[in-house]
């Protein structure tokens, strides 16, 4: 899609990065706080040091937000945290009383009525505020000026096509890039838009789904089995990943104690929480066993019929505090009928917090969350900036900050161990 100058950088960060961005909706805003440190570690003036960048349904925006105005990485997070910290819930989708009732009537008539045809209701909520808010916010022809000028590879959107039921990375980068395709999964070069967007961030039944060409497409979490993998086959040799859940799960009751039946806004929140959190869990299991395994071999890689198989450094960022938690503090901020519609629901109260966690767009929470975000990268400022500089991670499989690792693999890992043929 463009060419590619000398890349800008100063010349001690490492440009081999991958910048990996789930989605999270809301709680997405904990990406922004981690940024803002990591631009205040770069010189101020710096150009985005992240060659290759990869999001998905919110964080997919935040990849498209840093990728347009990758010349100036500081002004970019900037940006992204003056929107961010000013969010209320009627940028994202309506949220009027008018509306929330026209919505709930027409979802109670299609189920008494058996439907409705032609009429029945698309999604539970509106979202065209937030595409008005893109539209205004967002110049999409600056990613291709990113990459003339050097500061950007490739940035990545996933989806997830219904009809194909195959989850798509869209991509825009150098003409060096090549489609891919593999078992319910493909990349697909083109000139990212709007339209990629409000499909990445389409969650099912939430908002409705975004039609490209001759597919209507949904949330990219949906399908995305493999989250890490865009940024590496678009060229990242390391990456930088920064989630947006690292909760303890709930303790069952004890013996003797009753069993509350989950409410529906407690299985809604759930269902989202799988939706949008799984698959980096999964890859990142993944990327472990793979990575273990490349470590017992001559020069740590592998070729095969589908190219090199590398070994992969890879920093994860995650919440130190339970966001959950935060979410209630700030529930009395959401419009009235939202907060109606939830109660509806059974989530207005403890069980149905992971729900609140991923639509509480409040500046409130937001802004809670970017002074998370970024207490934390202070709190592993160094880190951040021997990965920065491309210092190997002293870490089991490669792989640091991911609390899962240490707690499942640690005792494992001198387990493994190949026979390789000296000769």
């Amino acid at each position: 899609m463009g060419r590619k100058d000398s890349p800008p950088a100063a010349p001690r960060w490492d440009r081999s990065i991958g910048l990996v961005l789930p989605g999270g909706g809301a709680r997405c805003a904990y990406q922004v706080g981690v940024l803002k440190a990591i631009a205040e570690i770069l010189p101020r003036r710096s150009p985005n040091p992240f060659p290759v960048i990869s999001g998905t349904s919110a964080g997919a925006i935040n990849a498209v937000v840093l990728s347009t105005r990758a010349r100036l990485f500081r002004r970019a997070v900037a940006d992204l945290e003056r929107v961010w910290a000013n969010f209320h819930t009627g940028q994202v989708f309506r949220s009027d009383s008018r509306t929330m009732i026209k919505s709930s009537l027409h979802w109670m008539a299609a189920l008494v009525l058996g439907g409705l045809g032609g009429k029945n209701p698309r999604s539970l909520l509106d979202n065209q505020p937030l595409a008005e808010l893109l539209e205004r916010n967002v110049n999409f022809d600056a990613i291709e000026e990113s990459i003339n000028q050097g500061y950007l590879d490739a940035v990545a959107v996933t989806a997830a096509g219904y009809g194909s039921a195959r989850s798509v990375n869209f991509f825009q980068g150098r003409d060096d890039h090549e489609a891919w395709r593999r078992v319910r999964r493909l990349g697909r070069q083109t000139e990212l838009r709007l339209e990629h967007l409000m499909a990445s961030v389409a969650a099912p039944m939430v908002f409705p789904p975004v039609r490209m060409g001759q597919e209507y497409f949904g949330d990219g979490a949906m399908r995305q089995a493999t989250p890490l993998s865009p940024a590496v086959r678009l060229g990242a040799e390391r990456l930088l990943v920064i989630g947006v859940r690292d909760e303890d799960p709930e303790p069952l009751p004890k013996e003797n104690e009753p069993v509350p039946h989950p409410s529906f806004g407690s299985i809604a929140g759930y269902m989202l929480d799988a939706l949008l959190m799984d698959g980096l869990s999964s890859d990142l299991e993944r990327l472990t066993r793979i990575n273990l395994i490349l470590d017992q071999l001559p020069g740590r890689q592998l070729q095969g019929e589908f190219g090199t198989l590398r070994f992969i450094d890879a920093l994860i960022m995650m919440p130190s505090r339970d966001i959950r938690d935060i979410a209630l503090r700030y529930l009395h901020e959401m419009p009235r009928p939202v907060r109606l519609l939830l109660r509806g629901l059974g989530a207005l109260n403890y069980g149905g917090r992971q729900l609140v966690s991923y639509l509480l767009f409040e500046s409130g929470y937001t802004r809670e969350l970017i002074q998370l975000g970024y207490e934390d990268a202070h709190q592993r400022r160094q880190e951040l900036i021997d990965f920065m500089e491309g210092a190997p991670l002293d870490a089991p499989a490669g792989i640091l900050g991911w609390r899962a690792l240490s707690e499942e693999y640690s005792q494992r890992l001198p387990a493994l161990k190949l026979p390789i043929d000296s000769a």
